[in-house]
């Protein structure tokens, strides 16, 4: 899996979790702020996460994802996926 198959697989996890339009799921866009998901749907779409990538997401990393971008490196990082990939 290449860095742009994992954005648009997280993409789609977003969509279909938090119910955005697809539009709105760019790199750069704040959960909380440009997708307006409250804590429960942050829950709820690392749950998704771990479910589709059959990882563990740790409380601390939880903490660090701000954007979609966030997620998308610590993914790629635990599912050891270069930037070159």
């Amino acid at each position: 899996m290449t860095r742009d198959e994992l954005f648009e697989k997280v993409k789609e996890i977003i969509v279909d979790t938090l119910s955005v339009d697809e539009d709105d799921v760019t790199v750069d866009a704040s959960f909380t702020d440009d997708l307006d998901a409250d804590s429960l749907e942050l829950v709820d779409l690392t749950m998704a996460f771990e479910s589709e990538f059959g990882i563990t997401i740790e409380d601390e990393e939880l903490e660090k994802i701000q954007t979609v971008e966030d997620a998308v490196e610590i993914l790629a990082n635990k599912l050891n996926i270069d930037d070159e990939d």
